[in-house]
């Protein structure tokens, strides 16, 4: 499988769907065409819910991509890296569509701020999640604010200081991240299709202003996310950062 980003409409329910055999990691050409697929979907005049998914039935999202982040040499290019996942979690912050996410396996790092920007996630019981990123000498900063708005910051604080370990689905769930899990993937795919035909069903005035109303007080996400991702960029070509990244 080669990396891709591709998506389908079906009535008023969009699916966007990401897949890269390196653990369904994004490097910058899946964000760049995460956004620009996202942002048709936004378009479109029919489409009421968009669904977010990965391939296969492993691992939901890597993350940043590790061999990606092993080649930026600058702090430009590390900023325009890591702007990759600022500006998709912009860009669902100011949809007016709900936007549903599937979760069937693990989530690290970036990944975890994809869930977290969702309207609402449903997780097969595989669905872990782990914030790695100051084990190799980096933190969660651009998705901070997406992940302590889901979990809140106490949770988040467990999650980022525990950086080697996994967290349960079930973890997920108590803490807000995940609004359902379910034990099978027939199971996960029945409850995706029902949720969004179900927010789909709703007017789309109210769609637009329930969305804003969750979303209240994050105008400055326009500016607090790129601000945080020149922090990340700066962390990445620490000389700890590089020696490490480069023992992998």
């Amino acid at each position: 499988m080669e990396p891709y980003v591709k998506h389908f409409i079906d009535a008023s329910c969009g699916t966007l769907e990401f897949g890269n055999p390196a653990g369904n990691s994004l490097p910058t050409q899946l964000l760049n065409d995460l956004l620009f697929q996202f942002q048709q979907l936004k378009k479109h005049p029919e489409v009421k819910t968009i669904v977010l998914q990965s391939a296969g039935n492993r691992a939901f999202c890597g993350g940043a991509s590790f061999s990606e982040m092993k080649s930026l040499k600058t702090a430009e290019e590390a900023t325009a890296f890591f702007m990759g996942f600022a500006r998709i979690i912009n860009a669902i912050r100011t949809s007016d569509k709900f936007v549903v996410v599937r979760v069937q396996g693990k989530v690290v790092g970036g990944g975890v701020g994809l869930v977290a920007a969702c309207d609402y996630a449903i997780a097969q019981e595989s669905a872990q999640v782990k914030l790695s990123e100051l084990s190799i000498g980096l933190g969660p900063y651009v998705i901070e604010p997406a992940v302590s708005r889901k979990i809140g910051t106490a949770a988040f604080a467990h999650l980022s200081l525990e950086a080697e370990s996994w967290k349960s689905a079930l973890w997920a769930e108590e803490k807000g991240m995940y609004n359902k899990v379910v034990a099978t993937e027939e199971e996960l795919n029945r409850q995706v299709k029902e949720t969004a035909q179900r927010l789909s069903s709703y007017a789309p005035e109210a769609i637009k202003n329930l969305r804003a109303l969750h979303w209240k007080n994050t105008d400055h996400w326009e500016t607090l996310l790129p601000n945080n991702a020149k922090i990340t960029a700066n962390l990445l070509l620490n000389e700890a950062t590089q020696i490490f990244l480069n023992s992998l």
